[in-house]
């Protein structure tokens, strides 16, 4: 058996958490209702979660301000800024033939 124990590991390295994705559980239940918004946000469109952006990031709000995450600009967690979102729609529109 290797030095490192059953699985090759070794014991003494300290682990890294990831940078994102890990936060701590809604024990209290501080989001649930943002949360339920968006599961059946999901369910009424078939799981389409870009349908359903609003309600993701109004969950992502209420776990920050209830510091059930660390605060961060929602532009870091793929939310443009409402203009920016306009300006693309009317990009993509331009070029389109409605028959």
């Amino acid at each position: 058996m290797s030095a490192g124990g059953a699985f090759g590991g070794n014991r003494g390295a300290r682990p890294v958490p990831p940078e994102k994705g890990v936060f701590p559980l809604d024990h209290m239940h501080l989001c649930d209702l943002e949360k339920k918004d968006y599961i059946n946000c999901l369910k009424s469109t078939g799981h389409n979660s870009e349908k359903c952006r609003l309600f993701s990031k109004k969950y992502l709000e209420c776990r920050m301000e209830k510091n059930l995450m660390a605060r961060q600009d929602m532009s870091e967690l793929g939310f443009r800024k409402e203009v920016e979102l306009q300006a693309s729609a009317d990009e993509s529109d331009h070029g389109r033939i409605d028959k």
